[in-house]
């Protein structure tokens, strides 16, 4: 029997990248409508930032439990029942009168749901699936998710000026809808399930399938993890990139742009091309880290993001000036640039954990974002403006760059961290 040439690998990846584009929509909601819940229910802009909050605590929580449930059920369950609660959560939002139904729909269902389609997801299709461009492909899957996330905004932005917030509530749980099938059809657990080797791998290795609970898993190796000094550094610098990120720009860039006189169209259509040029970004960064440094490629993308950042104040206007423009493709590009070495990172120093311990960081990350979210959001209520969000996210951002450069090489011959396959014994190692 002659064996399809096109790797399932690649038809896995595919089918992720839109499993995380469909799963994106919702997340790119809350810019663009602060302003029209404000304005219908009179709930304070804090109050709407804490819903977000909600929504990226438990995006980042979910993401390691989630990795290990896919390791115990697979992720095709995972996946599915994931973009059900997307899909639900976002729908059941026409009809909340109440600011604590917001934290629910909003906060908690979608965030379950998101949250279970993560970047851990990302590193568990590209460990188990390639050897070979691992970097390269968990660029491109991480720049399907925060760039879905993006490109949904002029989209909704218009769907909300036109149509209302519902509408667009609406259109959002139709897409996480759509995908499902998709997923159940055609996601594959294992290369070996298939009798194929990953890609670039020789041999068909067949998978180690865990026992025990997957929530005793994530904690495990959590409590594990924790011990060490690389995951901290890891976990500080990611919980910085989440601030600055999901939780400062992507939540507030819009009715700070709109404070400046701009339309909040425009500003959607801004953050929508920080969503194009991440895609080039990611890719760039996911090549890059089959090649360079991680640690270098992570000091040198944090510092140059603070340094941005400082200046952006200086650059909001009515319109959309030149230097605004190339913040924002400069932004794009840096976006989700740290995802790619930071996963490197986890993998080289944790092992066959890396997953796991990587949705732990992750959950750093969006610690860091909800702090962002609901902090920016004090300020504005506070002192009218964002400038002191911007600046501080600035500094912490160069901080952040610190932090990578800390963290050293792995000796030769000095053992990965491993989490034993069987729940119930603590087996790791660690040095250093």
């Amino acid at each position: 029997m002659t064996r399809s040439r096109l790797h399932p690998a690649w038809l896995v990846a595919a089918v992720a990248f839109v499993a995380l584009v469909g799963a994106a929509g919702f997340r790119a909601t809350p810019g663009v409508l602060l302003h029209p819940l404000h304005a219908e229910f009179g709930w304070p802009l804090a109050t709407i930032s804490a819903a977000v909050s909600v929504n990226l605590l438990l995006y980042g929580l979910t993401a390691p439990f989630a990795a290990a449930l896919m390791d115990r059920f697979g992720i095709r369950r995972v996946v599915a029942g994931a973009l059900l609660l997307v899909a639900a959560g976002s729908g059941l939002t026409v009809g909340m009168t109440e600011s604590w139904q917001l934290m629910l729909c909003w906060g908690v269902l979608v965030g379950l749901g998101t949250g279970s389609m993560a970047l851990a997801f990302v590193a568990t299709v590209t460990g188990r699936w390639f050897v070979e461009r691992r970097g390269l492909v968990t660029g491109v899957l991480t720049a399907g998710g925060a760039a879905g996330q993006l490109v949904f905004l002029p989209l909704l932005a218009v769907l909300v000026r036109d149509h209302g917030w519902r509408t667009a509530a609406l259109v959002v749980a139709g897409a996480a809808l759509a995908v499902v099938p998709l997923v159940v059809w055609l996601l594959r657990e294992y290369p070996a399930d298939l009798g194929r080797p990953a890609y670039g791998a020789t041999e068909v290795v067949p998978p180690a399938r865990p026992e025990g609970g997957a929530a005793g898993r994530a904690v495990g190796a959590l409590a594990a993890a924790a011990r060490t000094r690389p995951f901290w550094l890891l976990a500080g610098g990611f919980a910085i990139c989440g601030a600055t990120t999901n939780g400062l720009v992507g939540t507030h860039f819009v009715p700070a742009a709109h404070d400046h006189g701009m339309p909040e169209t425009t500003a959607a259509g801004l953050l929508a091309v920080v969503g194009l040029f991440d895609i080039a970004g990611a890719i760039a960064s996911g090549w890059l880290t089959d090649r360079v440094d991680a640690r270098l490629l992570l000091g040198a993308y944090y510092a140059l993001r603070g340094a941005s950042l400082l200046v952006l104040p200086s650059l909001f206007g009515g319109t959309a000036e030149p230097s605004m423009l190339v913040f924002i493709v400069f932004y794009g590009l840096d976006w989700v640039a740290t995802v790619p070495p930071t996963v490197a990172l986890c993998r080289e120093w944790f092992g066959a954990s890396g997953a796991v311990v990587f949705g732990w960081v992750f959950a750093a990350h969006q610690f860091g974002a909800a702090l962002a979210a609901t902090g920016a959001g004090l300020v504005r209520d506070r002192l009218g403006d964002y400038a002191l969000a911007w600046y501080v996210a600035g500094a912490l951002s160069i901080g952040a760059a610190g932090l990578s450069l800390l963290l050293r090489r792995r000796a030769a011959g000095e053992r990965a961290f491993t989490l034993p396959v069987a729940a119930g014994r603590r087996a790791w190692s660690y040095r250093g």
